[in-house]
């Protein structure tokens, strides 16, 4: 039997306006994590690390560094007919932009038509995490099934914050019903105390996925979402399967990260996220040479770590510093530095992240913050050490506490 044709999808045309003011200026997806990566990086890295060669990213909002980061970073060998291809909204189908994820596809049909695939995997644009979609794809054919939805176990107590999937009962692969934040969900057969919570990520028989989006977009009632409208109906007619994750074996991970899945649509939830990478044994591993998370290859020299003009050495620990970095006798704990951020002397930068092109003056004190690119913080002026002061120079602050500093902002003393 030939091998299916499997054709890759990623959902990147949010708006993000849980992040703001970091998606104020770009799309979520294009949002920088971990240093050197942006949010794509991740869902991309999964679908070609699982062997996927042809993947279009379907962009819409503030799209350009986004759709500048995937051709940049993105390039595949087109002589083997492999892509990674950022197609913005069209309007195909009238003057409009896309009205949910389904509508996304529905706009798009002509790609799959393009390319006629036997599977088609849909995915978010803004988690992250690691899978191995091949496995993923398998159990899908396996199950005869025309839909399949990936799934990881998350606490009862959380399941008011995800969309549930509740399995039925002679067959914990099928999903009986789909539940959308439920106040009263059940627990697992073999898990009481646990629940399985949608990962927005799906694998469909291709001639199915179209046949479901042309249909909800006769219906003028639907919100047009992947998880809220079509895999519902897919349920209805018990042709939908769930894929727990933890049937998935990564390449590489450990037992402490090995189901690990984050999305990062807060700022509270970005901030925890980093802190999981920063931690001394880390929560999420980017040092998985068999699994490597990719990002844009640039040409910077190394991080540098030297004593000030008066031999102030500083310190550095607990953090990740990217390249082109320079720290000049200053202290940085539990911190994750972007590209290029210039650390003078006497700073301190404490429990931080830090996008590119940061300049932190000397004496001045970033605590428990998101600097934004292009930010200036002036010698000695302070971040997230006085809460009525940051709100009054109108940054945001959530209720925990973290200070972001929007994109190109100078913060005098």
């Amino acid at each position: 039997m030939a091998p299916k044709k499997v054709f890759g999808i990623v959902l990147a045309g949010g708006e993000g306006k849980r992040l703001m003011p970091l998606t104020a200026d770009r799309a979520k997806p294009a949002v920088p994590f971990g240093g050197n990566f942006r949010l794509i990086d991740f869902a991309l890295s999964n679908l070609v690390n699982s062997g996927l060669q042809k993947i279009v990213v379907l962009t819409q909002y503030k799209s350009h560094s986004l759709d500048r980061h995937v051709a940049e970073t993105w390039r595949m060998e087109g002589l083997l007919g492999s892509y990674v291809a950022s197609v913005p909204a069209q309007q195909r189908l009238g003057k409009r932009w896309f009205a949910g994820s389904a509508d996304a596809i529905l706009q798009s049909l002509n790609l799959l038509r393009d390319e006629r695939p036997d599977i088609v995997v849909v995915v978010g644009a803004d988690h992250v995490y690691r899978m191995d979609f091949h496995q993923m794809v398998e159990a899908h054919i396996a199950s005869g099934r025309s839909a399949t939805v990936a799934a990881i176990r998350q606490p009862i107590g959380l399941a008011d914050q995800f969309g549930v999937i509740q399995v039925a009962d002679d067959d914990p692969t099928k999903i009986e019903a789909f539940l959308e934040k439920p106040k009263d969900a059940v627990g697992l057969v073999d898990s009481p105390g646990e629940i399985l919570a949608s990962m927005g990520n799906y694998v469909f028989d291709a001639d199915a996925l179209v046949d479901a989006v042309l249909r909800d977009g006769q219906i003028e009632a639907s919100d047009h979402d992947m998880g809220g409208d079509i895999v519902p109906d897919f349920v209805a007619r018990g042709d939908a399967g769930v894929y727990d994750l933890k049937r998935n074996d990564v390449p590489g991970s450990n037992e402490r990260d090995r189901y690990y899945w984050r999305d990062v649509g807060t700022i509270d939830s970005f901030y925890d996220a980093h802190m999981d990478l920063i931690a001394p044994v880390p929560v999420f591993n980017l040092y998985n040479q068999d699994w490597p998370i990719f990002n844009q290859q640039t040409n910077l020299p190394p991080a540098k770590f030297v004593r000030d003009a008066n031999g102030n050495t500083g310190s550095t620990v607990d953090s990740l510093v990217s390249l082109g970095c320079l720290v000049s006798g200053a202290q940085v704990e539990r911190s994750m530095i972007g590209p290029w951020c210039g650390i003078d002397s006497g700073a301190k930068v404490l429990d931080s992240i830090v996008f590119e092109r940061a300049s932190i003056g000397a004496g001045s004190v970033v605590n428990r913050a998101i600097l934004d690119k292009d930010v200036v913080i002036a010698p000695g002026a302070q971040v997230g050490i006085d809460r009525e002061a940051d709100e009054a120079r109108g940054f945001t602050v959530t209720e925990s506490g973290i200070t972001v500093v929007g994109k190109g902002v100078r913060v005098d003393a």
